[in-house]
C-alpha cells in the first residue's frame, strides 16, 4: 500500500482562528475529520494547553494519526466515529461542552493517495470510495444498482455535470454487459461519453462523476446537515466551530447553518437591540475565506477550499442551534 501524504489546508489561518478558545489549560479542541492529524498537531504543537478529540470515520487514518499524535500523550484521544456523532462522542467522554470544533470536510489525503481505496481516479483500482471500509455500499453497488434517473441527479447535483443523463444512460447499458468493479472501466466510459470540446476544459473529465459517487456513498451532505448544528450546540460560551469546505453545496449548508443562529429576531427598524434578544453567536470571519495564490500553488488541494468560522457569545441554551 502506498504511503499517503498530507498537506493540511490553511494551517495556519486554522490554528489562529482556533486559537482564542484553546489557550486556557485543559481546553477541547473536537477535530470532527481527523484525516492523517495534519490540523490537530498544529494545534497541539502550538496551543501547549490544549487537548484534542480526533474523530475519523475511516479506521486506517485513525490509527495513522494516533500513531503520528501519540507523543503528545493523553492530550490527544482518537474516536472511531462519524462526524455527525458529535454529541455521543462528547458525551462518552463525560464532557459538557467543548472549546472548539473543526471540520476539514471532503476526501482525505489518506484516501485520495491510496490507490486501494479507489477515490483517484487517476489509475485503475476497485471502485470503493468508503470512507469507512468496514461497511455500506460500495461505489460499485452504486454504479450497478440505481436507476438511470437515480444515476442523473447525483451526477447532477453533487458533481454539477453537465452530461449527467447522457453517463446515467451508458452506465446503465453497460452494466447490462458486465457490472462495474472497477475505475478505469468508468474513466472509459466517461472519455466516450462527453464530448471532447468539454473534455479539454474544466479539469480530468472524470474528475465530477468521481466526486458525486464519493458523497453518495457516504452520504457527506446528509453527514453535515446533522453535524454542523450539533457542533453549534457543543460549544460553550467563546467557543468556535471553523469549518473547511472544497464544495459549493457543503458550503451552502455551513453558511445557511452559520446565519440561522447569528441572525437577530429583532425587527430592523428597530434603533436598538433590547437586552437579552441579542443572537448567541456571531460571525469571526468575514463571508468565506480562501487560499493564497501561494498556497494553492504549493498545495493544489487549497484551491477550492473556503473557510468560515463562528463564535458563542452567550452562555449555552440547549437548542439554540436546531
Amino acid at each position: 500500500m502506498a504511503s499517503p501524504r498530507h498537506v493540511p489546508v490553511l494551517v495556519d489561518r486554522v490554528v489562529a482562528l482556533l486559537a482564542p478558545p484553546l489557550e486556557r489549560p485543559g481546553a477541547v479542541l473536537v477535530d470532527a475529520t481527523l484525516g492523517l492529524g495534519g490540523h490537530s498537531e498544529a494545534v497541539l504543537q502550538r496551543l501547549p494547553g490544549a487537548r484534542v478529540v480526533g474523530i475519523d470515520r475511516d479506521p486506517t487514518a485513525l490509527e495513522l494519526a494516533s500513531g503520528r499524535l501519540a507523543e503528545f500523550g493523553d492530550r490527544f484521544t482518537g474516536v472511531h466515529a462519524v462526524y455527525d456523532e458529535i454529541p455521543e462522542v462528547v458525551a462518552d467522554l463525560g464532557l459538557e461542552q467543548v472549546d472548539a470544533v473543526l471540520f476539514d470536510l471532503g476526501v482525505s489525503s489518506m484516501q485520495l493517495d491510496v490507490r486501494e481505496r479507489g477515490f483517484a481516479y487517476a489509475e485503475d483500482a476497485p471502485l470503493d470510495m468508503r470512507m469507512d471500509a468496514t461497511t455500506g455500499p460500495t461505489a460499485a453497488d452504486v454504479l450497478n444498482s440505481y436507476s438511470a434517473a437515480e444515476l442523473a441527479r447525483i451526477l447532477k447535483e453533487y458533481g454539477e455535470e453537465r452530461f449527467a443523463r447522457k453517463i446515467a444512460a451508458a452506465i446503465v447499458r453497460e452494466r447490462q454487459v458486465e457490472p462495474f468493479t472497477t475505475s478505469g472501466r468508468l474513466v472509459e466510459l466517461l472519455y466516450a461519453e462527453i464530448p471532447a470540446p468539454a473534455r479539454r476544459t474544466g479539469g480530468h473529465p472524470a474528475k465530477r462523476t468521481f466526486q458525486a459517487l464519493r458523497m453518495e456513498v457516504n452520504d457527506e451532505l446528509g453527514v453535515l446537515r446533522r453535524a454542523i448544528p450539533s457542533a453549534i450546540e457543543a460549544i460553550g460560551p467563546g467557543g468556535r466551530v471553523v469549518v473547511e469546505s472544497y464544495h459549493s453545496l457543503e458550503d451552502r449548508l455551513v453558511k445557511q447553518a452559520f446565519t440561522r443562529v447569528t441572525r437577530s429576531e429583532v425587527p430592523e427598524d428597530l434603533p436598538f437591540v433590547p437586552e437579552g434578544s441579542e443572537p448567541a453567536f456571531r460571525l469571526v470571519t468575514r463571508g468565506a475565506e480562501k487560499a493564497s495564490p501561494a498556497e494553492t500553488a504549493e498545495n493544489p488541494r487549497a484551491a477550492s477550499v473556503r473557510l468560515r468560522a463562528l463564535e458563542r457569545v452567550t452562555p449555552t441554551t440547549r437548542g439554540a442551534a436546531s
